[in-house]
């Protein structure tokens, strides 16, 4: 049973890893989906938690969070084989295209395929987004943090750094206010 849930999180993951286009963030759909509903190995509320602790955390988002419930699930020989399941599908698929890209790189047809591509990844990206913001519970009185904190990165060069660490502050200072009330 315990080596079948190497395995099982290992396959998840790789699959995760295998059929997502435009990185983790794209990810989050299919890791909920395999995750929580389907091995029901975490909740929904712990999901959106693990999600902003990856999120924070140095490294590669998709790698961050399944290290976090690889380790739920098994401590670190979890977390290494959901981190490997992750990993190993982009590593091959990035060794493939560096082998053979040469033949194609001004193949009309494969240019086109990456130009269809783009306009899909924008998609994948945004609804995780949005899905996020609901469970957040953003209303009309705190939609403004996030818009401001992504202007302040796009508009201003603000580092994603600065901003995780004010956040955090912010966050630590309100629940002590709330705590106190």
């Amino acid at each position: 049973m315990q080596n079948n849930l190497y395995w099982e999180s290992f396959t998840t993951f790789f699959r995760i890893g295998l059929f997502t286009l435009g990185g983790g963030y794209a990810m989050i759909p299919l890791i909920e989906e395999e995750v929580v509903n389907k091995h029901k190995w975490v909740e929904k509320e712990e999901m959106l938690d693990l999600i902003a602790i990856a999120q924070s955390c140095p490294g590669v988002f998709a790698i961050n969070i399944a290290i976090f419930i690889g380790y739920k699930l098994r401590k670190v020989r979890g977390a290494i084989a959901t981190a490997l399941g992750t990993a190993l599908p982009s590593f091959l698929i990035i060794l493939a295209i560096a082998i053979f890209f040469k033949q194609f790189e001004d193949n009309k047809v494969v240019a086109a395929i990456f130009r269809g591509i783009r306009p899909a990844v924008v998609a994948l990206i945004a609804v995780p987004t949005f899905r996020l913001g609901q469970r957040a519970q953003l209303n009309k009185f705190t939609i403004w943090i996030p818009v401001v904190c992504a202007l302040a990165i796009w508009a201003l060069g603000v580092s994603p750094i600065y901003i995780i660490i004010v956040a955090g502050f912010a966050g630590y200072i309100y629940g002590r206010i709330k705590h106190r009330l």
